[in-house]
């Protein structure tokens, strides 16, 4: 299948199945701001579970954060967003369409780092020009590169009107939150260095040239862990981060590794030691899927400075005191979701000749668990023991009642959302409570006691 062909049929599927829709779609729609429908919520819900269960269930030596969406604006001058968060913007001349400069050489195979100076980039862009073209017009004609700062501002207790006195930001990065709350965190719970802490949430980027789906949005859900470490054994713990998330998707979420591959950065900002991506193959070629960093102890050292609050960590055995430094991980709920949607897209031919497009999620991701089906929906008596069934068991698991249609279209409909297994009512099931169970993905049927259907679902998940 042709990967443009491909893209295509996901940004199709997900609209048609509920899993993606564009945002505010009867006013046309609200640029790179995405809605989740009833399966993609569920799916989004799934890895934000799988990845809090891995970096926080268990482990014992990571707790979880919910911090703020609105925070101290000072904050945001200590981290350097307010001074340095920007995009290379060049705009065309003729038709006016604003461009990440960047975006743009790399259109044409030349490497351009966001880390570069306006002088770089500059000088790029004039070298290239000629190749270049405007994604609306298709004119060559482009105006000298300029930084866009990426924060949102806010008017968020500013009744004078002026955004310009006093802006808040909404969060361009969950990790601030972490690492102003370090202290918070490390004197109210039992932990010592090294430990980490996790957190999900929604962050906002004033994305110049948001594309390619749920891979670039302006309103973007993060799950980061920061981990805190002596100086001397942030390589070290580093390496086993490193290793630690390649088999959270190789081994947990069961993805080929032939579509994950490590890109190492070469132009770093200045404190930091290492940056490693691990990149997916998305339809559009390999792309960042989730960073992971080094970044010694600039972002506490900056919060020291600042807030003038000592962020020193005492050791309780050695008697020394150091600044921790700190290494993350830091990966998308939209890109996880994209990628699962990629990785788990299926179009088969049945043995019967039939064509079938099936998700083939593992359980923890997949949206429901288990349909119920009763054999006829014009039997009362099986759609009873149906809904009864449903019933029960949906107070364990996500479950989906469907009588609509006959028993081939209902398990075409369930294998395109990704459901585990479908579970048909008949008429041997009045008599020895026994239903037919159905397989996804290799379509066998067993027959199973009701009183099983829990602990096998159950079983599967927790595997």
């Amino acid at each position: 299948m042709a990967q443009e062909n491909l893209m295509e049929k996901i940004v199709s599927f997900a609209k048609r199945k509920g899993f993606v829709y564009p945002s505010s779609e009867i006013y046309g729609g609200f640029g790179a701001i995405y809605d989740y429908g009833p399966y993609g919520v569920e799916l989004a819900n799934n890895i934000k579970n799988a990845w809090w269960q891995y970096m926080v269930q268990f482990r014992e030596d990571i707790v979880g954060l919910d911090s703020a969406i609105f925070m101290h604006p000072k904050i945001w001058e200590a981290s350097g967003h307010v001074g340095g968060f920007s995009d290379p913007l060049t705009e065309c001349k003729k038709c006016h369409t604003r461009s990440r400069v960047d975006h743009l050489l790399e259109s044409i195979g030349v490497f351009a780092d966001e880390k570069m100076s306006v002088e770089e980039i500059n000088k790029l862009l004039s070298e290239n020009v000629s190749k270049l073209k405007c994604p609306s017009c298709g004119k060559s004609d482009f105006t000298e590169v300029k930084k866009f700062n990426l924060l949102v501002k806010s008017n968020l207790g500013n009744f004078t009107e002026d955004w310009q006195k006093d802006p808040v930001y909404l969060r361009g990065e969950t990790c601030q939150g972490i690492y102003v709350n370090y202290k918070n965190v490390l004197d109210s719970n039992r932990v010592k260095i090294p430990f980490g802490i996790a957190q999900i949430g929604k962050a906002f980027r004033n994305e110049i040239t948001a594309r390619q789906f749920i891979f670039r949005t302006r309103e973007f859900e993060q799950m980061e862990m920061q981990y805190f470490v002596k100086p001397e054994e942030e390589m070290q713990k580093y390496e086993e981060l490193k290793e630690y998330r390649w088999k959270f998707f190789t081994e947990f979420l069961i993805f080929k590794e032939e579509n994950l591959k490590w890109h190492k950065h070469e132009n770093l900002v200045f404190y930091a030691k290492e940056a490693y991506d691990i990149e997916y193959k998305f339809p559009f070629g390999f792309k960042e899927l989730e960073g992971i960093h080094a970044r010694g102890n600039y972002d506490l050292s900056q919060h020291t400075k600042f807030s003038g609050t000592n962020l020193d960590y005492s050791d309780i055995d050695s008697k020394e005191k150091f600044i921790p430094h700190i290494i993350e991980s830091s990966g998308g709920v939209g890109r996880m979701l994209l990628a699962s949607l990629t990785e788990f897209y299926n179009e088969e031919k049945t043995e019967e000749g039939d064509e079938r497009i099936v998700m083939k999620f593992p359980i923890k991701l997949s949206p429901i668990k288990l349909a119920i089906f009763p054999l006829l929906k014009n039997k009362p008596e099986l759609v009873s023991k149906a809904k009864e069934i449903f019933n029960e068991q949906k107070k364990y698991f996500m479950c989906e009642f469907d009588d609509n249609g006959n028993i081939g279209k209902r398990y075409r409909r369930q294998d395109e959302i990704g459901t585990f297994a479908c579970a048909t009512v008949d008429f041997q099931t009045l008599e020895d409570n026994t239903v037919t169970l159905r397989d996804r993905d290799t379509m066998r049927q067993e027959r199973i006691s009701i009183s099983e259907l829990k602990n096998y679902i159950q079983e599967k998940i927790n595997k």
